[in-house]
């Protein structure tokens, strides 16, 4: 049996432990979104919500509000996916790409509402996470410089239009900002055309 371990080649132990890695990864967010899918995270006591909100935990507070739809649901169907992706090998980067502002947002989170105590622990443990991320990123790493190569163009200083429209990209902003709103606005004095003369009146008091 030693004899046969010995034979292994290194890479090969290597490559067990970035697998390991993932699996742990994914099953701890198919877990996670699992639960919120069921009903077993969020939420809080009904003898909690006899408690006042000012002597209310943070953490309950938090566990109430995310306790809420469509919020719950789509969280656990993001970490599910975000596990599968981990599983397999072709998707692992798009599975770490997925996994580190979740779990981000899952430490801030704690490290903001939990106590002391709880939240210094999760940060812990998700920061050993974040660096099993980086572990699979690096064993992946010329996938990865491929990709990076591919989303990120060479620096250059050359313009690609006139100064002048440089200079106007606030106005073009702003209107892209006011476009969605016209075919709402249309659709609103439509069905409302008693309004017109009202929004009319209140324009022309903004000028005046």
């Amino acid at each position: 049996m030693i004899a046969k371990l010995r034979s292994i080649p290194k890479k090969r132990y290597w490559d067990y432990f970035i697998l390991a890695a993932r699996f742990l990864l994914a099953f701890t967010f198919i877990n996670y979104g699992y639960s919120k899918l069921v009903d077993g995270q969020f939420g809080v006591s009904s003898s909690d919500l006899l408690v006042p909100l000012k002597d209310l935990p943070l953490f309950k507070v938090m566990w109430f509000l995310f306790d809420h739809e469509p919020l719950k649901t789509t969280v656990g169907i993001l970490q599910i996916i975000t596990g599968i992706l981990l599983l397999f090998e072709s998707t692992a980067i798009l599975g770490v790409v997925f996994f580190i502002p979740i779990a981000a947002n899952i430490v801030l989170m704690d490290i903001s509402f939990m106590n002391e105590g709880m939240g210094q622990s999760f940060a812990r443990r998700f920061a050993y996470y974040f660096i099993l991320c980086f572990l699979i990123l690096w064993n992946d790493k010329d996938r990865i410089k491929i990709i990076w190569n591919a989303m990120i163009k060479n620096f250059s200083m050359k313009r690609k239009f006139p100064i002048f429209l440089y200079l106007l990209l606030p106005l073009f902003a702003i209107i892209l900002e006011v476009l969605p709103v016209i075919p709402n606005a249309l659709y609103y004095y439509v069905i409302n055309p008693e309004k017109i003369s009202d929004s009319l009146k209140f324009l022309q008091s903004l000028f005046l």
